[in-house]
């Protein structure tokens, strides 16, 4: 009462805090950071460990299995998972919530170190990166020329880009994908080293001896001091074929008789494709403190700056920027807005008639949306999809407070009293029924602080947009307002004969006013009743043919809501996250294992041809597709996109704005028949390519993985078979197959210690010159050259062309002895093909293989139990071995149940408060008697149209919730009111609802109509919240009609033999039955 007299009393005030809302707000919205996610905090740190040339047998047990030994005593870790291939060790460390992050990384930093020690000669430290959403890439810096090599593009990108990037605060870059290092190679002729008797080795040693990367010293001559580099490193690429392979010797042999020397590329492990075109393209990431938005505006402005830096053939490009989607939801967001506001004002304009009525409504939106950016940005929260979801459904329900509050007013006004006294009594009359409905509303995002892992990370911002909303809402309807009302709206139907005769606090006046207006709403009769009185005559007598048979209607009503609600919660499908038409895809392209990068470079190029036959070139904005490995010396990449073998492509595809996507799925499912058909030996597997969904699958490739653990490998691939042979019996699964590759080719050379030695060679000299031939020296014995154009130091390697080794023949034809022509490697070794695992993981130290699948019309709740049923058909598991379902499955179990507990937790919150408020658990379960209403309401509306029950499906319930029990609460609070006066339970049930089915309507009406533009779907990612919507209007029409129909005959049954007499125990209160007034007189 107090803050509705203060603002009454000093108006000018209220306007001066309004205006210092709107400053600071709008002030804020220019300064808060715009994200995609809120912060999730994400605790899990990668570890990625390259050593060029090992198998992934040897990575495992050199790199992987040591790792995990030593991470192990890291704090916090709830699980450590390893991937194992070619060159590289990628480790996950996930910890426990609420471990210190900072503390994290730096013990794994330190066990890191430790366990170099044992590591095999000449391995690196590894890369450590701490990851959260912000380490995914919000879009791709390409780099394309129609003359340049991917080579030079990838010294352009490293050398001028790159550093350019510390110009732009908060914005990363891994290193590029795509290209090969810049590499000096020495390219060895197998027949010219036989026919000098030279071993690969020995080119490598000549190397090694004649370009050394030595430091300069001093010599102080006189008064100076001058530097005395010399020419031990070689200065010309071509000058390498002047080293001399023979000291000493009758024949002077060069290594240009030998080899050629190119100013080259490393070994070739993968491209990036651009449109079918090898290109190079930098991932754009940020730091976590910086704002998508800001960071991805501030590169766009720097672009020209950037394109100046490479020559004119170079074009530079920013694609599938991710950006687009947060600033496109802000645009829908002050859409619906504006048309949630106008829709609510034509509502209030329809039902009271009152244009300055409504606009003072149509004021409060902006300001309470404005004012809540203010407080979001206060407590360090951004503008990102979770924020926005929640401010879009605020929108909906900000009109409650003023709606209300003018409508009253209204009430007050045909009671005949003067515009000031009116507005007074009408705000005062409501203040504390609203201050219970917004302390009911926030309860029920209140377990939004007690969630954890990710549900808990992205309800919270949603929750504190929702709660900083209604707050203002609620201050602006108890000081703006009524100030407003003063100031706008006029009273055609005040009595100026009473003008004086009011008195503000006249409690008894106040009850009097009460039973008239009462006596006025339950009492109206009339042939001309027009507009809502004739709605309303006809309403009431509808409650009063139902009034003798409300404990029939109650049981029917009780039993029926739950059963239907229970039906359809069974029934209705279960995702995370509804799904989104954006017209992105990802789909990874797997030939069989061990297939050679050229011809996947093929198959990559022909599944462009064939979607763009699919879909029409034109409509085809973008591809980026990265074919084969990451090269070993940029060994962070594998964290952000990870490729196992040269048999692999990930092709990543944005559509033409202009080509409008229905349905993903639908189109996904062509491409997957047409690529099918043109490719019947590739198997392919569509991954997540929006942020959303890759953070919520924590590293999972697709929707459905099943983890076969165990220690045999045997044993887990032919159980894992098993599995896919299962799974494949579901129709609707699409892409099941074995993510790992445990069948690769390899040739197995079998050295004979026994006759290497009797032939005076070493197992280290057979090594070193098989690597060589195989491979590449670099892994061997280290060597650099110094460009002195842009003084930027390449490695120099020695290796034998990939096509003069193209069988085993020429294997065998390898020399191993210096200056010998014999033995070769076919006299010290037995060289046979066998197969062997492609990928080695673990999930601690035990191995494991993962089959994936996807769906196909079929939401992930459904799939997921009937592939568990899938599993545990398939039989008992042998023993050691553990099979269970991971990924997104996981996360949704973990979502849906946190939701589910956070309901049950919010409705027993709602039920003890309003128990405290009118002081009977009766009354509180009165006004609880509408939930089931709501819960069937909006399952049946997201059932209906096709919608599932997901993160945003669920927000619109919870919230629907709230609004149904604040509907509940005004009502109840006046019938009780009254039965407490009058004594009469059916009589104040009805005289209750004739006074407030104007406000439930105009509220309730005014929600689902501010909802209709998100239900919709309409706009930027509309299809992403339209879920919540729908839940919204679902639940409402639900819960109106059991507020209006069947919550006065609960209230008249189950107050109808309820005393009136308080429960208060104080003997000084009269109203108490324990009231003695001879103790309260002897007190006084």
């Amino acid at each position: 009462m107090g803050m509705i007299k203060g603002a009454l009393r000093k108006p000018i005030t209220i306007l001066v805090i309004v205006a210092g809302l709107f400053f600071f707000g709008i002030s804020a919205i220019r300064s808060i950071k715009i994200d995609i996610f809120p912060d999730l905090n994400l605790p899990v740190i990668y570890v990625s460990h390259p050593y060029g040339g090992f198998t992934p047998d040897q990575m495992e047990a050199y790199f992987g299995k040591q790792y995990v030994n030593l991470l192990l005593f890291v704090s916090g870790v709830k699980s450590i998972e390893t991937k194992n291939i070619q060159g590289l060790t990628l480790i996950k460390v996930t910890f426990y919530e609420g471990t210190n992050m900072a503390q994290a990384a730096a013990e794994v930093t330190s066990y890191t170190n430790r366990a170099q020690a044992g590591f095999p000669q000449g391995s690196q430290p590894p890369f450590i990166l701490r990851f959260d959403a912000s380490t995914l890439p919000v879009g791709q810096l390409v780099l394309s020329s129609p003359t340049r090599t991917n080579n030079e593009l990838l010294d352009f990108a490293t050398i001028y880009i790159r550093s350019a990037f510390t110009t732009i605060p908060g914005l990363v870059a891994p290193a590029p994908f795509g290209g090969n290092q810049r590499t000096v190679v020495i390219k060895v002729d197998p027949d010219a080293l036989r026919s000098h008797n030279l071993t690969p080795d020995q080119v490598v040693l000549a190397l090694r001896d004649n370009n050394q990367n030595t430091p300069a010293g001093n010599v102080r001559i006189g008064n100076l001091n001058y530097l005395a580099p010399a020419n031990t490193t070689i200065a010309k690429v071509p000058d390498f074929g002047n080293i001399p392979l023979f000291k000493n010797g009758v024949q002077t042999v060069f290594l240009r008789d030998v080899a050629t020397v190119e100013d080259g590329a490393d070994v070739t492990q993968g491209y990036a494709l651009i449109n079918g075109k090898r290109s190079v393209y930098l991932p754009i990431t940020k730091s976590s403190t910086a704002s998508t938005w800001d960071v991805v505006q501030n590169l766009k402005k720097a672009m020209p700056k950037f394109q100046a830096l490479l020559p004119p053939d170079v074009k530079l490009s920013f694609v599938f920027d991710q950006s687009i989607y947060v600033i496109n939801a802000v645009k829908s967001l002050a859409e619906e807005g504006a048309i949630g506001a106008v829709l609510t004002g034509l509502m209030v304009l329809l039902f009271l008639g009152d244009r300055r009525g409504a606009l003072i409504v149509i004021l409060t939106i902006p300001t309470c949306v404005i004012s809540a950016i203010f407080f979001l940005s206060l407590f360090h929260q951004t503008i990102n999809i979770m924020t926005l979801s929640g401010l879009s459904l605020a929108i909906g329900i900000l009109v409650d407070e003023s709606t209300v509050t003018i409508e009253n007013i209204h009430q007050h006004f045909d009671m005949g009293k003067p515009k000031a006294l009116a507005i007074w009594d009408a705000c005062k009359e409501i203040a504390f029924p609203k201050l219970l409905i917004l302390f009911c509303i926030l309860a029920v995002f209140a377990p939004a602080f007690t969630m954890s892992g990710i549900p808990g990370a992205l309800f919270l911002p949603l929750a504190l947009a929702i709660g900083f909303s209604m707050i203002v809402s609620y201050l602006l309807a108890q000081t703006f307002v009524p100030i407003m009302a003063n100031w706008l709206m006029k009273n055609e139907h005040e009595d100026k004969s009473h003008k004086d005769g009011y008195a503000m606090d006249d409690e008894g006046d106040h009850w009097k006013q009460k039973e008239l207006a009462a006596e006025h709403a339950t009492n109206i009769k009339g042939k001309d009743l027009k507009g809502f009185d004739k709605f309303r005559v006809g309403y009431l007598n509808l409650i009063d043919k139902m009034m003798p048979h409300r404990k029939i209607i109650v049981c029917a009503y009780i039993i029926g809501a739950f059963g239907l609600a229970f039906l359809v919660f069974n029934i209705i499908g279960r995702d995370i996250l509804p799904k989104v038409n954006s017209g992105t895809f990802q789909v990874r392209l797997r030939g069989a294992d061990g297939t050679r990068l050229e011809r996947t470079e093929v198959t990559a190029v022909k599944a462009l041809h064939v979607l763009e036959n699919l879909v029409g070139r034109e409509n085809v904005a973008i591809t980026s597709t990265m074919v084969g490995q990451h090269p070993s010396s940029f060994s962070t990449n594998p964290i952000y996109l990870f490729m196992a073998g040269p048999q692999e492509a990930v092709m990543q595809v944005s559509l033409a704005e202009s080509y409008k996507v229905k349905n993903l799925d639908e189109l996904k499912e062509r491409f997957r028949l047409a690529l099918k058909k043109a490719m019947p030996d590739v198997a392919i597997s569509f991954e997540p390519i929006e942020l959303t969904d890759k953070i919520l699958s924590q590293g999972s490739p697709t929707p459905i993985e099943v983890a076969i653990v165990g220690k045999n490998k045997k044993e887990n691939a032919d159980f894992a078979n098993k599995i896919v042979n299962k799974l494949k019996t579901i129709d609707y699964l699409r892409d099941v197959q074995i993510a790992q590759s445990y069948k690769y080719p390899a040739i197995n050379i079998d050295i004979d210690r026994t006759r290497a030695a009797e032939l005076g060679l070493s197992i280290n000299d057979i090594s070193r010159t098989l690597t060589a031939s195989t491979s590449s020296s670099r892994f061997t014995e280290k060597n650099n050259w110094i460009d002195l154009k842009s003084n930027y130091s390449y490695l120099v390697q020695v290796q034998v062309p990939e096509y003069n080794m193209a069988s085993i023949e020429d294997i065998k034809e390898i020399p191993v002895l210096a200056n010998q022509s014999r033995p070769n490697m076919g006299d010290v070794a037995t060289i046979t093909q066998k197969t062997t695992n492609g990928e080695d993981d673990d999930i601690g130290a035990v191995p494991t293989l993962s089959v994936t699948a996807n769906t196909y019309n079929k939401d992930l709740g459904s799939a997921a139990r009937d592939v568990q049923k899938a599993v545990d058909e398939v039989g008992k598991p042998p023993r050691g071995l553990t099979v269970e379902l991971r990924g997104l499955a996981n996360t949704l179990v973990e979502t849906l149940d946190s939701l589910q507990t956070g309901l049950l937790v919010a409705v027993l919150v709602i039920f003890l408060m309003l128990a405290a408020n009118f002081q009977s658990f009766k009354v509180s379960l009165v006004v609880l008697s509408t939930v089931p209403a709501v819960l069937f309401g909006s399952l049946l509306l997201v059932k209906l149209t096709g919608a599932t029950l997901n993160l945003q499906s669920y927000m619109g319930m919870i919230m629907s919730v709230g609004v149904s029990i604040s509907n509940a609460v005004l009502l109840i609070t006046n019938a009780e009111e009254l039965r407490m006066h009058n004594g009469d339970a059916i009589k104040s049930a009805r005289e209750a609802v004739a006074l407030r089915v104007r406000p439930i309507l105009m509220t309730s009406l005014a929600m689902v109509v501010g909802m209709i533009p998100m239900a919709s779907g309409i706009g930027e990612g509309g299809d992403q919240t339209s879920p919540l919507g729908r839940a919204v209007i679902g639940g409402l029409f639900a819960s109106t009609f059991a507020a209006l129909l069947v919550l006065p005959l609960v209230f008249a049954w189950v107050q109808g033999s309820a005393s009136t007499q308080s429960v208060s125990l104080d003997p000084e209160d009269k109203e108490s039955k324990f009231y003695v007034p001879l103790h309260h007189n002897e007190h006084h």
